[in-house]
C-alpha cells in the first residue's frame, strides 16, 4: 500500500516537468554515453575481427616457426589436414641502393613467398597488375614509404643481400598485414626462391616462418586446432586461427577499450558529483511539501519511497539518453572511425556494451543519489520554515550507509570484472576515491581560510565579498571543487602519463642509447666487424652478444601457461644467450654464476624482476624450446635487467655448453658520435651485406607513433570527465544565482557599483577555479606517479606545461561558468528582490 501510494505521489510530483533536473539529467547521460560508445567501438571492432578472421590470418590456420623451417614431420601433418599450404619467410634486413657516391639504405620488413600467397584476400598494387607478375623472378614489390625514403621509382633496382631485385608495383594494400603485428620498417614482398639467392637467410639468421593452411569448409577448427597444439607447440610451434586471426590487435584493442572505459567511469564519478547536487537542491527546495505530507500522517518510509520513485524515473530517462547517444555516435562516425582503423570494424548495435554502460549507470545513480534521498527522513511535520533542512545531520542512517557500500563494492566489482584487469581497476577506484576525499577536504579548507580571512580585508571591499561569499554555504564551493577537480584531476593524471611515457621513450637517448642495433652477424664476420669499430675515435662503446631465440615451453615440468598464466615473457619467443664468466656490467640479486669451464647439466640466470612476476625460485627448472629442440635448465642466479637503457638485455642467460651446437648469430650494439652513423652503417652494409642495422632513433619514432594514437584516444576519455566536470559547475553556478541575487541587491542598496560586484564575482570564481586546479594538479600528479612507477614502471619527471595547463584551464573554466551567470544578478533591480524577499 505505501509504495502504491509513494508511486501515485512521485508521478504527481513529475507534472512538474523536469526544471532543475536538466544538469542532472545531462552528467549521467554524458557519463554513460562514453562508456557506451567505448564499448560499442571496441564490440565493433571485434566483430569485425571475427568475421574477417581468416582474410586477416591469410588462411584458416597458421603454423609459425622461430628461426627455423617446418621439419618433414611437421610437413606431412600439414599436407594431410591442409587442401592448400603456403609458406612465408617473414624477417627484417637492409634495402640498398647503390649510388655514384656511396649507396642509400633503409630498414625493411621482408616477406618472401610462394605461388599460392595469398590463400585468402588480393594484394593491393599499382599499377593495378597480379602479384604473381610483379614478384616473377628477381621482381618486388615495396610499400610507397621506402620507395619515398630511397628516391626509388618502378623499373628501378635495389639490393637485398648478394641480390637485385627490380621494383615493379607500390605495395598498396597487404591482406594479412594486420596479423604481422609490429614491424620496425616499411614492407617488401618477394619470391622465396630469389630471396634464396640473396644468402640472408642462413645459419643463425633471424627470421620467422609461417605456413598459412586452407582447411576446407567441412574441418571442425577447433579438433584440428588441439591435434596440432598437442603434436607440436612443445617444438616451439605457435598456432592461430581464423576464431581471432590478429591475436596481437585483438588483446591490444580489448585492454585500450578495458583502459578508457575506466577512464568513462572517471567521468561518470563526476557526473555522480553533479547528480548528488541537483538531488540535494531538488529535496532541500521541497522542505515544505515534505513537511506538509508529514502533517498529513505520511510516514517516512513513505516520503523516502516518493522520491526516490522520482529519482528513479528520471535516472532512467537519463541512462536511456545516453545509452541512445553511445549507440548511436559510433554508427553516425562509423566512415570517420574506419578511415583511421588499420582493421575491419563492423559497427552495428551491439547490447553487451549498451548493457554494462546502463548497469555502470544504475550503480552511479543510486550511489550517489541515496546520501541525499535519505535526508527526508530528517524533515519532521514541524519544520515548515526556511532552510530547515540545511540543519540535518549530514551522515544518513546506518542502513543507508550499508547500502551505499554494498553498491560501491558492486560497482567495483563489476568494472574490474567486465575489463579483466582487476588491478588497474583498483588503482583507478583508488585515485577516485583519494581524489574525492582530497578535493572534500580541500574545499572545506578553503571556505574555512576564506572565513578567517575575509574579516582582514578591511579597505579592500571586492576581495571581503568574494571571500565571504566563498565562507558561505550558499556558493556552492564543495560542488564548484569536486567537480571541476576531479575532471582535472583525471586529465592532469593522463597528461603526466603520457608526457612521462614519451620522455621515457626518447627523452634521454643521447645521453644512454646506442646509435644501432646490428643482427644477424655470423660468428666468423665478428672480427671484422669489432676491428671496424675499435679504430674509431667516434664510437665509445661497442656491446656484443650471441643471439637466438627460445620459447619456453615448461616451468618445473608444469605447462608455462598454467604455471604463470598470461605473463608477457610466456607470449612468444625470447632472447637467449650464453656466457662463460659474468658480464661487466651484472649485477647478480641471488645465487651464483657457474664457473668459466662448467660443462654439466645447464643452468640459468634468469631476470630478477621478471622472476617474481612469475613466482619462480632457485632450483625451479625451465624447459627452452630452441629451433624445435628442447633444452632443459636450472636455474641457478636472478640478475638485474635493466630494459630502460635500449641496450642489450636477456631475460634468459644459459652456459655456453648447454647451447654448443645450436646455430646462432651475433647482435651487437655500437654507441657513437651522432655526425658517424652513417659512415658507421655504410661501412659494415658494405663489408657485411647480411647485417641489418636498427637505428634506434627510427625504432623510437615508431614507438612514439604508435603512442600518440594511444595518448590522443585516452585523452579524449579524460576530456569527456572534464566536459562533465564543466557541465556539474554550470549547475552549481545556476544554483547560486539566487543567492548572487539577493546579494547583488544587497550591494547596490549599499552603493556598490556594478562594476566591483561583477569584479567580486569574478574574483571568487577564479579563487575556487585555482583551489581546484591547485588540488587536482596534486592528485594527478599522484596519480601520473604512480601508474609510472608501478604499472608502468618508468621513471617520472613532472610535465610543467601540462601541469600549468592544469591550473589555467581551472581558473578559466569556473570564470566562464560564474560570469556566465552573472548578468542576471546584476541586472535585478533592489528593491523588486528585497520586497520579494520578504
Amino acid at each position: 500500500m505505501s509504495l502504491a501510494l509513494s508511486a501515485r505521489l512521485a508521478a504527481r510530483e513529475l507534472r512538474g516537468g523536469l526544471r532543475g533536473f536538466r544538469i542532472f539529467l545531462a552528467c549521467l547521460a554524458l557519463g554513460v554515453a562514453a562508456i557506451a560508445a567505448v564499448g560499442s567501438v571496441r564490440a565493433s571492432i571485434e566483430a569485425g575481427l571475427a568475421r574477417e578472421g581468416a582474410a586477416l590470418l591469410g588462411g584458416d590456420a597458421e603454423m609459425e616457426f622461430t628461426y627455423r623451417f617446418a621439419d618433414a614431420l611437421e610437413r606431412d601433418w600439414m599436407e594431410a589436414n591442409a587442401d592448400r599450404v603456403s609458406q612465408i619467410i617473414d624477417f627484417r634486413s637492409m634495402a640498398v641502393v647503390p649510388q655514384d657516391n656511396g649507396a642509400e639504405r633503409g630498414l625493411t620488413q621482408v616477406k618472401a613467398v610462394d605461388d599460392a600467397y595469398p590463400l585468402i584476400g588480393t594484394v593491393g598494387l599499382d599499377p593495378a597488375i597480379a602479384l604473381d607478375e610483379a614478384i616473377a623472378g628477381n621482381g618486388a614489390v615495396m610499400e610507397r614509404v621506402l620507395m619515398d625514403r630511397l628516391g626509388l621509382a618502378i623499373g628501378d633496382s635495389f639490393r637485398l643481400g648478394d641480390n637485385d631485385f627490380t621494383l615493379r608495383a607500390v605495395l598498396t594494400d597487404e591482406p594479412d598485414g594486420a596479423a604481422g603485428g609490429f614491424g620496425l620498417g616499411p614492407r617488401i614482398i618477394v619470391r622465396i626462391d630469389a630471396l634464396d639467392r640473396s644468402g640472408l637467410i642462413g645459419t643463425g639468421t633471424m627470421f620467422n616462418t609461417k605456413y598459412r593452411l586452407d582447411l576446407g569448409r567441412d574441418t571442425e577448427l577447433a579438433s584440428v586446432a588441439d591435434d596440432a597444439k598437442n603434436r607440436f607447440s612443445d617444438s616451439g610451434m605457435r598456432w592461430t586461427d581464423a576464431r581471432n586471426g590478429a591475436p596481437g590487435v585483438a588483446e591490444f584493442v580489448d585492454r585500450l577499450g578495458a583502459f578508457l572505459i575506466l577512464v568513462g567511469l572517471s567521468g561518470l564519478a563526476v557526473g555522480g558529483v553533479g547528480v548528488s547536487a541537483a538531488v540535494r537542491a531538488y529535496i532541500t527546495s521541497k522542505t515544505s511539501v515534505i513537511a506538509t505530507l508529514r502533517t498529513l500522517g505520511a510516514e517516512r518510509r513513505t516520503v523516502f519511497q516518493t522520491y526516490f520513485l522520482q529519482i528513479g524515473a528520471l535516472s532512467i530517462v537519463g541512462i536511456s539518453i545516453g545509452l541512445t547517444l553511445g549507440a548511436i555516435a559510433p554508427l553516425a562516425l562509423a566512415p570517420l572511425i574506419e578511415d583511421r582503423l588499420p582493421i575491419p570494424a563492423a559497427f552495428s548495435i551491439y547490447p553487451a556494451p549498451l548493457l554494462e554502460a546502463a548497469i555502470y549507470g544504475i550503480l552511479t545513480a543510486f550511489l550517489f543519489t541515496l546520501w541525499p534521498l535519505a535526508r527526508t527522513e530528517d524533515v519532521r511535520a514541524a519544520t515548515l520554515f526556511r532552510d530547515a533542512l540545511s540543519r540535518t545531520r549530514w551522515f544518513p542512517a546506518p542502513r543507508y550507509v550499508a547500502a551505499s557500500g554494498v553498491a560501491l563494492a558492486l560497482l567495483i566489482g563489476l568494472a574490474a570484472w567486465f575489463s579483466g584487469t582487476w588491478r588497474l581497476t583498483l588503482w583507478t577506484a583508488g585515485g577516485i576515491a583519494g581524489a574525492l576525499i582530497l578535493l572534500v577536504l580541500a574545499a572545506l579548507g578553503i571556505r574555512a581560510l576564506s572565513r578567517r580571512i575575509a574579516p582582514r580585508m578591511r579597505g579592500r571591499p571586492i576581495w571581503r565579498w568574494a571571500l565571504s561569499a566563498i565562507a558561505g554555504p550558499r556558493e556552492g564551493a564543495a560542488s564548484v571543487v569536486l567537480s571541476l577537480g576531479l575532471g582535472l584531476s583525471v586529465l592532469a593524471a593522463v597528461g603526466q602519463i603520457d608526457g612521462n611515457l614519451r620522455q621515457a621513450i626518447s627523452g634521454n637517448l643521447p645521453d644512454v642509447a646506442p646509435s644501432y642495433f646490428f643482427v644477424d652477424i655470423q660468428k666468423d664476420q665478428m672480427p671484422g666487424y669489432l676491428a671496424r669499430l675499435q679504430d674509431d675515435p667516434a664510437v665509445s662503446r661497442t656491446d656484443s652478444a650471441p643471439m637466438l631465440r627460445g620459447i619456453i615451453t615448461r616451468i618445473n615440468d608444469i605447462p608455462a601457461q598454467e604455471f604463470a598464466p598470461g605473463h608477457w615473457v610466456l607470449e612468444g619467443d625470447r632472447g637467449v644467450t650464453y656466457a662463460a664468466k659474468t658480464p661487466d656490467d651484472t649485477r647478480l640479486v641471488a645465487g651464483t654464476w657457474w664457473p668459466e669451464d662448467y660443462s654439466g647439466p645447464p643452468l640459468i640466470s634468469f631476470a630478477a624482476e621478471e622472476a617474481v612476476e612469475m613466482g619462480l625460485s632457485l632450483g625451479d627448472t625451465l624447459t627452452i624450446n630452441v629451433l624445435g629442440r628442447d633444452i632443459t635448465g636450472t636455474i641457478a642466479s636472478f640478475r638485474e635487467v635493466d630494459f630502460s637503457t635500449a641496450g642489450i638485455g636477456f631475460i634468459l642467460t644459459m652456459n655456453p655448453s648447454a647451447l654448443a651446437g645450436a646455430p646462432h648469430s651475433y647482435i651487437s650494439t655500437v654507441y657513437a658520435k651522432p655526425e658517424a652513423e652513417a659512415q658507421i652503417l655504410r661501412d659494415l652494409a658494405g663489408a657485411f651485406p647480411n647485417i641489418t642495422a636498427i637505428r634506434v632513433r627510427d625504432a623510437i619514432d615508431r614507438v612514439a607513433e604508435v603512442l600518440s594514437g594511444l595518448a590522443a584516444a585516452t585523452s579524449y576519455g579524460a576530456a569527456a570527465t572534464l566536459l562533465t566536470g564543466f557541465l556539474v559547475l554550470i549547475g552549481a553556478a545556476a544554483a547560486s544565482t539566487g543567492a548572487r541575487t539577493y546579494e547583488a541587491a544587497i550591494l547596490k542598496t549599499l552603493g556598490a557599483t556594478r562594476a566591483r560586484i561583477l569584479a567580486s564575482f569574478a574574483l571568487r570564481s577564479a579563487l575556487l577555479g585555482a583551489c581546484a586546479g591547485l588540488v587536482a594538479l596534486g592528485a594527478g600528479l599522484a596519480g601520473g606517479w604512480a601508474v609510472s612507477h608501478y604499472v608502468l614502471d618508468t621513471g617520472f619527471t613532472v610535465i610543467w606545461g601540462n601541469a600549468l595547463a592544469i591550473i589555467a584551464g581551472g581558473v578559466l573554466a569556473t570564470l566562464l561558468a560564474g560570469l556566465l551567470f552573472a548578468w542576471r544578478p546584476l541586472a535585478a533591480r533592489p528593491a523588486r528582490v528585497l520586497r520579494a524577499r520578504e
